[in-house]
């Protein structure tokens, strides 16, 4: 789905909720949002992956024979650089981890390694199931894979080391967790097929707060456009923007004051 008809439908999709959802709407935060610029976002990309850094996006787009990574300008969505992926895989996450890019891709239990500068392949890691989504805080990178759980990779070697296992206000398994970014702390989730953000507690697992983006794709832009996907956080200035699978626009945002539990 690509519209929300409301929090608590589509928490009850995510969780199989058997209690009320009105009970884990008054535990956990909602926060609306404010459009702050738009951006262009190429209509042709079909975001899986998306983070900011010196001044640029890094993006991963999906799809077979169509998957790349790309480096592109965010004042005018021109892309500077792209290295497309060769046509068996279905590209997925990607984030920087030193001077090294790494990719994800879907089914295929393989990722990628290039240069962060240059986009030159460097190898490759193993994994086992899918992969989804990548972030990073300053010392270990944390990937999706759809379930409920985000594994914790050491940055060095990519092995896998722990896993983080993301719960709501009940107790109850947040799955499809997608698109991943490191935020102030907390990990920001898209939530695949729905116009939700998770803000997931990475000590706890706990989503602390719920990102409602309903509406912020106007009806007259959507034309192929596909499901929400793709964060980016700019520390250095603190913005945060949001764009989705085939969107031909990208968001910055920011967060309105959440309605009280």
């Amino acid at each position: 789905m690509t519209r929300l008809i409301g929090l608590a439908a589509a928490l009850c999709l995510l969780t199989a909720c058997a209690a009320p959802p009105a009970k884990v709407e008054a535990a956990t935060p909602e926060y609306g949002y404010q459009v702050v610029q738009t951006l262009p976002h190429d209509p042709q990309a079909f975001t899986q992956g998306l983070f900011f850094k010196d001044g640029v996006f890094f993006e991963s787009t999906g799809q077979h024979g169509q998957s790349s990574i790309r480096r592109v300008d965010p004042a005018t969505g021109k892309v500077l650089k792209l290295q497309p992926l060769d046509e068996r895989y279905f590209g997925e996450g990607i984030i920087d981890a030193g001077d090294r890019l790494v990719q994800l891709t879907w089914r295929h239990e393989v990722g990628f390694i290039y240069g962060l500068d240059d986009f030159k392949p460097r190898g490759q890691f193993a994994y086992r199931g899918e992969g989804w989504g990548l972030t990073r805080d300053a010392t270990r990178l944390f990937m999706s894979d759809g379930t409920a759980d985000i594994r914790v990779l050491d940055p060095a070697t990519l092995k896998e080391t722990s896993r983080i296992h993301v719960t709501d206000a009940a107790g109850r398994p947040v799955d499809q967790l997608n698109e991943l970014e490191w935020v102030k702390g907390e990990i920001y989730a898209n939530i695949w097929q729905t116009d939700l953000i998770a803000r997931i507690d990475p000590k706890s697992g706990k989503v602390v707060g719920w990102i409602n983006l309903s509406g912020l794709l106007p009806a007259e832009d959507r034309g192929s456009a596909d499901v929400l996907n793709g964060i980016a956080y700019d520390a250095a200035t603190d913005r945060l923007f949001v764009t989705g699978k085939l969107w031909p626009k990208l968001f910055e945002i920011k967060l309105t004051t959440p309605r009280k539990p």
